[in-house]
């Protein structure tokens, strides 16, 4: 079922819910504008904050959080938090070491969402035992991986209990992913797209302008809307209150059948992140 609403969600194996939109905050450094990015998208609606170890601004992220909570009269409970363990902390005893950091360092007594990273060779066995840990233990809400292709996730359930509940990875109209995509629904993992809108490198395509021109929608709404209709839950990137409230407003038009079809048509496989079977950790 398509979104209707900002705080929609999917229910994830183990019955968790997860909002379909959130804000992502990859490279917004600490300070002032991170804080404010944080406190706009809770304050217009969103539920879901998608940060990360290696970003280095958890910090702030957990600022922005809890004024937002303040502010807006809501509770740590309404809220869908999700950080992710960096490659150099993978390994049993370092993740559970590496949860405990991204907690202080946000001011959280627990996350909603915890993420392997990056699928590095012969390490994220062991994270994600380390993963399961906290699961079982009531200290994570859920848990899943991030940049894992079909042969990474086949290669963790050899020895996983537990199935990933997500798998975040980059895509978007010229990375569509469907064979990945299709996988993780048979084995029941929600995909995640991270640079849903390739960094800004589709903002000008014509066939996306011709369609947005034809909703009065921008290219970006189109293309998280096209999410949505696929089921794919987003996270765009903003720190500008006019575009964080810009983007969510994709919950009062619907794509037709022919607009995906167009869409899902650009696919190129072109990444403008790593590729995960090539990547210098």
């Amino acid at each position: 079922m398509t979104a209707k609403h900002l705080q929609d969600t999917t229910t994830l194996q183990g019955g968790i819910q997860m909002p379909w939109f959130g804000l992502g905050v990859f490279k917004v450094e600490e300070g002032a504008e991170l804080v404010q990015a944080v406190k706009s998208a809770i304050k217009h609606g969103y539920r879901s904050i998608d940060t990360a170890a290696v970003y280095d601004n958890e910090k702030g992220v957990g600022q922005g959080i809890h004024e937002a909570i303040l502010e807006n009269n809501i509770s740590r409970e309404d809220l869908f938090i999700t950080s992710k363990v960096w490659n150099a902390d993978l390994g049993y005893e370092s993740t559970l070491a590496a949860y405990e950091t991204s907690l202080n360092k946000l001011g959280l007594e627990y996350l909603d969402l915890y993420l392997i990273h990056w699928p590095v060779d012969g390490k994220y066995q062991d994270a994600w035992r380390a993963l399961e840990t906290l699961y079982k233990e009531g200290r994570v809400k859920a848990i899943g991986v991030s940049n894992f292709q079909i042969h990474h996730i086949e290669d963790l359930m050899k020895t996983a209990t537990i199935k990933p509940m997500v798998n975040q990875v980059e895509l978007h109209p010229q990375l569509t992913q469907t064979e990945l995509r299709d996988f993780c629904k048979t084995q029941g993992i929600q995909i995640e797209a991270w640079s849903p809108l390739m960094q800004g490198q589709l903002l000008d395509h014509p066939v996306l302008q011709e369609i947005a021109a034809k909703h009065n929608k921008s290219i970006a709404q189109v293309i998280l809307r096209w999410d949505l209709q696929h089921g794919i839950v987003t996270i765009p990137k903003s720190t500008k209150e006019h575009r964080i409230i810009e983007n969510a407003a994709i919950f009062d038009f619907e794509l037709s059948s022919d607009d995906i079809a167009r869409i899902d048509a650009l696919n190129q496989n072109l990444r403008v992140g790593p590729d995960p079977d090539n990547f210098d950790f």
